[in-house]
């Protein structure tokens, strides 16, 4: 919460609702996350899946802008399991998450980690406003189909990116064997994620996303999709499968 002054000299308090941005929130969406918050650095908990992307993520943001001292944000840092690894390779991070309990969680492991990270709890939009083009690379995974309105975080996330910089997000597929792997499979019959994690009508198609980065002034780069074989229970990247999970990199011009 900030303060201001009114004209006759008097000091008020603006509640965070009160910035329009801070209304991108689904409060729903916030409770899934805060409920799981103490579990989110056990490897054998709902956020196991999380864990084991990681590395893949990770390699793939890198190897394609290498973040060694480059000014990082990720946008929706949960407990900071993308945040820690992105530190851990040299980059200044920021991250930020509307979620209370994650961001304490995050704070904590980062006592017990030793990695520099500064987490605020804030929007990317209001992010965006304090620090224009602020930052070289700009991650935003597994977030954008929690918000109700994802194209505005995507506008953010250009604003936050400096000339030349680099964005990544990661989202779901929105079809009928997305709906059957992410929701049916993931979450009822391999249980890897709790009931409820997803909702269908919020996944959003590669089209939709790829719109929403050119009306951002950004020029879309890189698609790559993230699979799962049930039976070696291994994730990998496949740069042709897109039909779930897939990852885009984007380009803000210099």
């Amino acid at each position: 919460m900030s303060e201001s002054t009114t004209a006759d000299g008097a000091d008020t308090v603006d509640s965070p609702t009160d910035n329009a941005s801070d209304r991108n929130v689904d409060p729903q969406e916030i409770a899934k996350f805060e409920a799981l918050a103490s579990r989110w650095w056990d490897r054998d908990s709902e956020f196991r899946p999380l864990h084991e992307i990681n590395p893949l993520r990770a390699n793939f943001i890198d190897e394609l802008s290498p973040v060694a001292g480059k000014r990082l944000v990720d946008v929706g840092c949960g407990g900071g399991i993308l945040a820690e690894a992105m530190a851990q390779r040299g980059a200044k991070v920021t991250g930020i998450d509307m979620g209370e309990a994650p961001l304490a969680v995050a704070r904590i492991h980062q006592l017990e980690s030793g990695v520099e990270v500064d987490y605020r709890q804030c929007t990317a939009e209001t992010l965006a406003a304090e620090q224009p083009g602020g930052f070289d690379v700009v991650c935003c995974l597994e977030m954008l189909e929690h918000v109700p309105d994802p194209a505005s975080v995507v506008s953010a996330c250009a604003e936050l990116a400096a000339p030349g910089g680099n964005l990544y997000f990661s989202t779901i597929n929105r079809n009928p064997k997305a709906f059957a792997f992410a929701i049916v499979g993931a979450e009822y019959i391999l249980k890897l994620l709790p009931t409820g994690t997803h909702e269908y009508n919020k996944f959003i198609k590669p089209s939709e996303l790829a719109g929403w980065i050119r009306d951002a002034g950004l020029q879309l780069r890189e698609m790559t999709g993230l699979t799962y074989n049930p039976l070696s229970k291994r994730y990998k990247l496949h740069p042709t499968d897109v039909t779930v999970n897939y990852m885009v990199r984007a380009e803000k011009p210099a």
